[in-house]
């Protein structure tokens, strides 16, 4: 599938997050949601991201934000992962990949010449009313929440 542009409805998902518990977009309504999409826990790059996320965590709470993080790992990981690097958010287990294929961000990637299928690192943010309002695609998890907090007028807050 493509990737959901600006003005689209965001695709609606039901995963579970790091305590098992089901998260529904649905059941966010009301509320503005990031959703992030990132490759894999504990990873150098994936850490870089998530670690950003926390440490700028309170402008996202203070901003009324729900923010997600989605990879393909399991519950158990999702947990060891959060806890290890104590994130102030949830993070969701696509293990099947159907919420990552509906927002178009599975994808064939190559590394070191091997081609495997995978997550691109891709943000959503999606307005209180369910539809996407900023996509960024091939983000730099190194500045991301920071560009993310900028695109949404947060910047310096």
């Amino acid at each position: 599938m493509s990737v959901p542009q600006v003005g689209e409805p965001a695709p609606e998902f039901e995963l579970p997050n790091e305590h098992g518990q089901v998260v529904r977009l649905s059941d966010l309504r009301g509320k503005p949601v990031i959703l992030f999409f990132y490759p894999k826990d504990d990873t150098p790059g994936c850490t870089v991201e998530v670690c950003n996320f926390r440490d700028d965590y309170s402008q996202y709470k203070n901003a009324g934000i729900v923010l997600l993080g989605i990879s393909a790992d399991p519950v158990r990981s999702h947990a060891k992962f959060r806890s290890k690097f104590d994130l102030p958010f949830s993070l969701l287990a696509d293990e099947g990949t159907e919420v990552s294929q509906a927002y178009g961000v599975w994808a064939q990637k190559k590394l070191f010449g091997r081609e495997y299928m995978g997550i691109k690192r891709t943000t959503f943010a999606i307005d209180p009313q369910g539809r996407i309002s900023h996509v960024f695609e091939g983000v730099d998890p190194q500045v991301h929440s920071q560009e993310l907090l900028a695109a949404l007028g947060m910047a310096g807050d």
